[in-house]
């Protein structure tokens, strides 16, 4: 395809970036050529640095360049309140989204022994190990509803009450502002069995 071999490289480098495939990557490698050599050469100095100072945090398992992030660092947070996330990205949703002013637990994933993703690599030894120095009074669950996110959301609420910990998952449902008939039927049914009473 390319008679450089370094453009073949720079290709296949950036197809590692999510949705982003053979023609995405030679377009924006062509950009980066062609137009802005200079703000390529800075994101290069940006992922080099990120990807060797980038650790993750020794308590919540959160990407953070110090030992502990800046949450789980600052005293200002709610320690008897600790929610449970897949990812990073579900983090800062939260975070983005919502008041919570607790703390968190990072799992970078969700149980998949298909995928070799089992306790050990989501931490769940060290998420037990919190449960039981007897802070945490609640362990929010906010996995993503698919089924190994519902199978890791059981898994997580038997931890919480072997450690004496009251668990909850987040609510699923209809969304606000949306209209039932254009709901898909297993959001509907879900939200239909998790019905509650108003007071």
């Amino acid at each position: 395809m390319s008679s450089s071999p370094l453009l073949a490289n720079l290709i296949e480098a950036l197809r590692c970036l999510p949705g982003v495939g053979g023609k995405s990557a030679q377009r924006m490698a062509f950009h980066l050529l062609e137009r802005d050599r200079e703000r390529g050469l800075k994101l290069a100095d940006a992922l080099r640095e990120a990807m060797q100072r980038i650790g993750h945090c020794g308590r919540c398992r959160n990407f953070s360049e110090e030992p502990l992030c800046t949450i789980c660092a600052g005293s200002s947070r709610d320690r008897q309140l600790l929610c449970v996330v897949e990812s990073p990205v579900d983090l800062a949703a939260i975070e983005q989204a919502t008041g919570y002013r607790g703390q968190y637990f990072v799992l970078h994933g969700r149980l998949s022994p298909l995928d070799g993703l089992g306790p050990e690599e989501l931490g769940l030894p060290q998420l037990a190990q919190r449960l039981g120095e007897g802070e945490v009074e609640e362990l929010i669950i906010a996995t993503n509803p698919t089924v190994e996110g519902e199978a890791t959301a059981h898994y997580l609420a038997q931890l919480a009450r072997a450690g004496g910990v009251r668990p909850t998952r987040l609510a699923h449902g209809v969304p606000l502002g949306g209209e039932l008939e254009f709901v898909d039927r297993g959001t509907l049914a879900h939200a239909f069995g998790g019905r509650q009473l108003l007071e």
